[in-house]
């Protein structure tokens, strides 16, 4: 059934700019596409053909890496320097050296603002209104919406419903919170009301941590092996097992084989599982199983070992550059999250130990796959066409606290994020924060504006309409306004 709702009058496409396209099928969860006439009227309309975004769960202090404020009293600016960039006048904190020296193809945002300190990755990523805690808590909780990958793929897949060899919409390095002990899953990066369904296809990892750490919350002490602080070489990324249903994983084959004869054999047990077992999620993973650009992608031992290093040899970078692989083989949105991993409140939660960990794992991390990312993508002639977020729910605290190690805890009104690529402008800062980055001082920006400035660069408008699960119509992204300043 095929409805066509809104104004009566036409234009040469047969829709108006607030017509809604609507798909009946419950495979399409009641999802409805709306269609303007013609591209937007902004600059840089569809110039991004992919995007990798790249997210730090936790919330990254702004005064530690793209706003720091060298001036400012000992409790506000903490125990670190600040060093020049390569754009004149423009300092970042001394520990992300190798990103300073990268500005000059990215864009600092350092006016972002919203109402919600919490870990809100739902209202960064998503379109929905508002948060709370209750919804942070409840990743199917029924007023969701779709995350940005997820309204991406789905829209694509409307327009062309041919399944691509890469999948449009994944996520490494694997299932967003689900590395956390003893804790219920956070929302975020999910299908919302479009359903399980246009969930990101996440990978898992099969590797060794290498350095040890330890984790603080409250009275509890985590110490393992932290896999985002360094892995083995060996380590790879890989699709996931669907052991429920008798077929053999990726994860159980002989880890000595090579990853290409790892996803032979698995193709090969899948063959005999066809027959005999019929459903679309196996369809969906058999399909993948025979993609040799997906198989291709996923084998970093094709790379030189001094590119992987230039990464860094931590989860994050080899996720990053993984997904650079994905994107270069047709991917549409490959995600790279900087999860929590063995206790909750970690990730970039600094609330404890906040100088060691930032000084040890966390920026250091980050430093080396983002710069990584931004230089390989110019060098292979890809950064023009492919959108880098690197995007978190918030910022952090102006003024320390006196927990154990120093501590920074949530802060929404003013922090900063990092973009380059896809028709983002090179060389630019956005905004402005006051002596205490406490505050927007000029050009304050809201996640939603982010999120409408990524659809308009990917090609999706704006006031694109979706119809939810209750059958009303609503915006991908409502409030979210393109930010031309963003754009080059």
């Amino acid at each position: 059934m095929i409805r066509v709702l809104g104004n009566a009058k036409r234009l040469c496409d047969g829709l108006t700019r607030r017509d809604v396209l609507r798909v009946g099928g419950a495979s399409l969860m009641g999802a409805a596409l709306a269609r303007r006439a013609g591209a937007s009227a902004l600059p840089g309309f569809g110039r991004a053909k992919s995007c990798i975004l790249l997210y730090l769960y936790g919330a990254p202090s702004q005064l530690e890496t793209f706003d720091p404020k060298p001036d400012a009293p000992s409790e506000i600016r903490g125990d670190f320097g600040t060093i020049d960039s390569v754009l004149p006048g423009v300092r970042v904190g001394e520990l992300l050296p190798r990103s300073s020296r990268v500005l000059d193809r990215m864009t600092i945002i350092r006016s972002m603002s919203h109402p919600y300190p919490l870990h809100g990755v739902a209202y960064a990523l998503t379109g929905i209104p508002r948060i709370e805690v209750a919804h942070e808590l409840n990743p199917r909780d029924p007023g969701h919406w779709p995350f940005l990958g997820s309204v991406v793929d789905h829209l694509d897949g409307l327009r062309d419903p041919v399944a691509p060899e890469v999948p449009r919409n994944m996520l490494l390095p694997f299932a967003f919170s689900s590395r956390r002990v003893g804790e219920v899953p956070r929302a975020g990066p999910y299908g919302g009301f479009l359903g399980p369904a246009a969930d990101p296809i996440a990978t898992n990892f099969h590797g060794r941590a290498t350095v040890k750490a330890s984790k603080t919350l409250n009275d509890k002490v985590w110490e393992d092996l932290e896999p985002y602080r360094g892995i083995d070489p060996e380590g790879r990324f890989h699709l996931p097992g669907f052991d429920d249903r008798g077929a053999a994983t990726v994860d159980g084959l002989d880890r000595r084989r090579s990853l290409l004869q790892q996803f032979d054999a698995a193709r090969a047990t899948w063959d005999r599982e066809k027959g005999r077992v019929h459903d679309g999620r196996m369809d969906q993973a058999y399909a993948l199983l025979n993609s040799a650009k997906l198989r291709q992608a996923f084998d970093l031992g094709q790379e030189p070992m001094s590119l992987r290093e230039s990464y860094g040899m931590t989860l994050f970078g080899q996720a990053a550059l993984t997904a650079r692989r994905l994107v270069e083989a047709g991917g549409r949105f490959i995600s790279v999250f900087w999860d929590e991993y063995g206790l909750a409140g970690t990730g970039w939660d600094t609330h404890w130990d906040h100088f060691a960990r930032m000084r040890d794992e966390l920026t250091p991390g980050l430093d080396a796959a983002l710069s990584g990312l931004v230089l390989d993508l110019e060098a292979r002639g890809l950064l023009d066409e492919t959108l880098v977020l690197c995007l978190s729910e918030h910022g952090r605290t102006p003024k320390l606290t006196r927990e154990k190690g120093g501590g920074r805890d949530h802060w929404s009104r003013c922090y900063s994020v990092a973009l380059a690529g896809g028709g983002i402008g090179r060389g630019r800062v956005v905004g402005k924060s006051d002596k205490i980055a406490g505050e927007p001082v000029d050009r304050p920006v809201s996640p939603k504006d982010v999120l409408a400035t990524a659809y308009h660069l990917l090609g999706i408008d704006p006031e694109t309409v979706l119809i939810d699960r209750f059958q009303r119509p609503v915006g991908i992204v409502p409030g979210g306004v393109v930010v031309p300043e963003l754009i080059g």
